[in-house]
């Protein structure tokens, strides 16, 4: 049995149901569970020591592209919008195989751990060179983060007036039967699951209609959760309006693409009808403020969404239109967005730390995640407050305003996989010198 007990924690922000914010408090973890919390615990197992320190809950990424990882700044995407971005990697990518698709996950997953990520879903859309999902969970197996990838597609390329190169499409009924293959092989939906695998058509101007349908009715029989881009920017919105005569939140509703097993990403241009649609129905959000920023897409209305009952998480995009993973800097991001957009007041640093914490989980369907409590699982971020970055500060719990952004200890179903500020579960400097390797050739065969 692996047992901890995290000391004389500084700070404990529980994200709990009441919210609840201990002083000087302990945490007792065992068979990757949350057994204990409060003062004066007995000491039992490797001991972790929380002075100096505040604890969260794990983040939550709730939308990732991993295999961008390998493709950050590349040149004629630095300064383009969502289309124009796309084309200009869509050659690119279709030169990605198996190796590839693993290290760039290695990578990007090791990326978010360092930030206090816990749980990331990622969104696999494209697979060339004999490229599949299970290449990215393995990378997560190995790194050790709790992972929700998904099996995404693209069917409708240039030549039937899509955006993606033929190339990189796939016949819809092999689509459909690999989210079986991978589903059945590797999903497990038990409480404190590893591995949980979604279904997820890349975006309205990829797939056909009847992919859409299709692929949620497949998803729903499975028990699986769906994902998608929505409502991403101004050519997002005119694509859909030419193309099926509605917004997308009513082309979504129309073919079964709303409901507590949903959740789409961006929707930066979601109107009051399709916020109140996606509250009635459960439908969540993935909030991905640093890409939507960097792609001139616009500000989402997280605030009109968080007011309504939408469940919105944050998600760091690919870094390919990111060009960072970290989901500290996303939240804060999210906060300092919603000032802008509504005032100083919209949204609170503790508002936005839990967006990315027990928001996430939520969207996701992780009950059991997201939230320090008694039964929940031990995935755990510690970060020391007593460097520079919170010095000063009055309040260290409030870490978006005046903290550190890279995690000192990360746990994640009760085992560290960040110790001291680095990781542990792979020798990280090995997987950056291969990544580097892969990058240079693939900006040289172009």
């Amino acid at each position: 049995m692996t047992e901890f007990t995290l000391r004389n924690v500084d700070h404990i922000l529980t994200m709990d149901d009441h919210r609840r914010e201990l002083a000087g408090a302990d945490i007792y973890v065992a068979d990757g569970q949350i057994k204990e919390i409060g003062h004066t615990l007995p000491t039992r197992g490797e001991v972790i020591e929380g002075t100096g320190c505040v604890v969260t809950p794990g983040l939550v990424n709730t939308h990732h592209h991993l295999y961008q990882s390998l493709t950050r700044a590349v040149p004629g995407g630095q300064d383009a919008l969502l289309f124009g971005w796309l084309q200009t990697l869509y050659p690119i990518w279709s030169r990605f195989g198996p190796e590839e698709f693993y290290v760039s996950a290695q990578v990007g997953l090791a990326e978010m751990a360092l930030s206090g990520c816990s749980l990331s879903s990622d969104h696999l859309y494209l697979y060339p060179n004999g490229g599949r999902l299970d290449d990215t969970i393995a990378a997560a197996a190995e790194v050790g983060l709790r992972f929700h990838p998904t099996r995404g597609a693209m069917s409708i390329g240039e030549s039937d007036g899509g955006l993606p190169p033929d190339a990189l499409v796939e016949r819809e009924e092999d689509i459909l039967n690999d989210c079986i293959r991978v589903i059945d092989a590797h999903h497990d939906a038990s409480d404190g699951s590893m591995c949980r695998v979604g279904v997820a058509p890349c975006s309205p101007f990829s797939v056909s209609r009847e992919l859409m349908r299709d692929a949620a009715i497949l998803a729903r029989d499975k028990g699986v959760m769906m994902h998608t881009h929505l409502a991403e920017n101004d050519e997002d919105i005119a694509y859909s309006l030419e193309k099926f005569g509605c917004r997308p939140g009513q082309y979504a509703e129309d073919l079964g693409w709303t409901g507590p097993d949903v959740w789409h990403a961006h929707c930066v241009k979601l109107d009051g009808q399709e916020i109140d649609l996606f509250a009635r129905s459960g439908t969540g959000v993935a909030h991905c403020p640093c890409s939507n920023c960097r792609l001139g897409s616009g500000i989402a209305p997280v605030r009109p969404m968080r007011d309504a009952g939408v469940k919105v998480g944050l998600g760091v995009d690919g870094s390919a239109s990111n060009d960072s993973g970290n989901l500290m800097a996303e939240a804060r991001q999210t906060m300092l967005l919603q000032r802008v957009a509504r005032g100083a007041d919209a949204m609170s640093a503790r508002e936005a730390l839990e967006i990315a914490t027990r928001g996430g989980a939520e969207v996701l369907g992780r009950s059991d995640c997201g939230q320090l409590a008694v039964g929940k699982r031990a995935d755990i971020a510690i970060w020391d407050v007593r460097g520079i970055e919170s010095a000063g500060s009055w309040d260290p719990a409030a870490l978006l305003l005046a903290g550190p952004q890279k995690v000192r200890h990360l746990l994640v179903e009760g085992r560290q996989v960040v110790r001291d500020y680095q990781m542990v579960t792979l020798d990280l400097p090995r997987v950056l010198e291969r990544q580097r390797d892969l990058a240079q050739r693939l900006s040289l065969s172009g």
